[in-house]
């Protein structure tokens, strides 16, 4: 039976796992906090590249030299075998932390359901909170485990005639849809696009929002004939890793990529004489992407919807036509999303889009937020008091100005619609967005 102590402190150790999602490699993102004597001694998350894990932080942060008494809780089952590093059950004896509270199972065989069996000679208690928010959360790990595949989110944007280019202007939607479609390159591991679209636009595919530059994707191309242009702006920075897919062989090509230090892998084609997308998705998970976004065309995007490669989707709509100045219809793209997709509640969607407004137009480059160090400190300040003193402070002081971590937020908060945050912020808008559009977030049936 859980008690609403349990859920509080699970419910803190998500927000924590959230603000790494999508940074920890092939590892899941994990939050911990560490009680004793009713009050929080410690909580951590896993670390960016996923390791140490979060349980190791938080034991390390609560720098205390008898743990004996206390209760770990963990958003998922902490792992019992021997990877890249020790299990955490190692550190859980050794600092003889009596009792274990966890929300997910992990779907990991070297892990899964062997928390209990592990622990019990050593006294130690394990108990399972279930949590609709945390099984949320893992949805997509717990796909990426058992379909030893990338979890993949495609978008597009199109006029309201449902064109995807302009003749006349590249940019079809506004800077809300753009700042949005940055914050998904920062969220995955890797982008995709095909050479058709890397020889038509020659787009740079990073993340262009200030402070998270260094957390743009790998870049990966679909070049099933090697024909790439010349001089091209993914070319231009090595910093972040290349990845080519072909099919037929140009040895002038391939002598370039080498050149630039671009990993490329020749692959079979499809029955329908494309780059075999179900080989590709194999190798990209052998390769430690687990998010993968699509940034397509027309073709390609209808493809992989049709194949059912797609887990979520993506699209946004501007409120003008470009009648004659329009090229590329996708209106059977949306019929395909409207049947094989669940399109989210337009009423969420709108709310959801006056909050991006207001804090990606009107404040990014103003004011930064962050969670986890806040909470840090004012545990810190407070000297460790009582969970009621701690939540009152973590409500009204958590999202204060700071500049240290501006990834933080961006990760909560796009994944989790805080309230608090909203009644906070959101009625501080002097007006109302001039601008009209549609935000669709949609996701598959699988």
């Amino acid at each position: 039976m859980s008690s609403k102590k349990d859920k509080f402190y699970l419910k803190i150790a998500l927000n924590l796992a959230k603000q790494n999602k999508g940074l920890t490699a092939e590892n899941p993102s994990v939050g911990c906090v560490i009680i004793k004597n009713n009050k929080i001694i410690s909580l951590s998350k896993t670390s960016i590249n996923g390791r140490p894990h979060a349980e190791d932080n938080a034991i390390r942060l609560a720098n205390m030299s008898d743990l004996r008494g206390s209760t770990l809780y963990v958003t998922l089952e902490p792992c019992t075998h021997h990877g890249k590093t020790p299990p955490c059950t190692d550190l859980i004896i050794k600092n003889k932390i009596s009792k274990i509270v966890y929300g997910s199972n992990d779907i990991d065989k070297r892990t899964a359901n062997n928390l209990k069996n592990v622990l019990r000679k050593y006294n130690i208690s394990t108990k399972q909170v279930k949590m609709k928010d945390i099984t949320d959360f893992y949805k997509s790990y717990l796909y990426i485990r058992k379909n030893k595949s990338p979890y993949i989110t495609a978008k597009l944007a199109c006029s309201n005639d449902y064109y995807i280019y302009s003749k006349k202007n590249k940019k079809i939607t506004n800077e809300l849809s753009r700042k949005t479609s940055h914050l998904l390159r920062y969220k995955n591991n890797a982008i995709l696009i095909s050479s058709k679209t890397l020889n038509k636009d020659n787009p740079f595919l990073n993340c262009r929002i200030n402070g998270l530059e260094n957390y743009s994707p790998i870049k990966i191309i679909l070049d099933k004939k090697l024909d790439y242009k010349k001089n091209l702006n993914i070319f231009k920075n090595n910093k972040k890793k290349c990845i080519f897919f072909y099919n037929v062989s140009n040895k002038k090509k391939l002598s370039t990529l080498k050149k630039n230090k671009i990993k490329h892998y020749k692959v079979n084609l499809d029955n329908q004489n494309n780059l075999d997308f179900t080989e590709i998705k194999k190798k990209l998970f052998k390769l430690n992407i687990n998010y993968l976004l699509i940034e397509g065309g027309k073709k390609l995007t209808k493809s992989l919807i049709q194949k059912k490669h797609i887990n979520q989707f993506f699209l946004f709509k501007s409120g003008k036509n470009l009648n004659t100045n329009g090229q590329l219809k996708i209106k059977e793209i949306v019929n395909q999303l409207n049947k094989k997709f669940i399109i989210c509640s337009t009423l969420i969607a709108l709310f959801t889009i006056s909050c991006l407004e207001f804090y990606l137009l009107r404040n990014y480059y103003k004011i930064q937020f962050t969670r986890e160090n806040r909470i840090y400190d004012l545990c810190k300040i407070e000297n460790w008091k009582n969970s009621n003193n701690y939540i009152k402070n973590y409500n009204e002081n958590s999202f204060v100005p700071l500049t240290e971590d501006p990834k933080a937020l961006i990760t909560h908060y796009f994944s989790k619609m805080d309230n608090e945050f909203f009644v906070r912020y959101c009625g501080q808008l002097e007006k109302k967005p001039s601008w009209k559009t549609n935000f669709f977030n949609i996701k598959f049936i699988k």
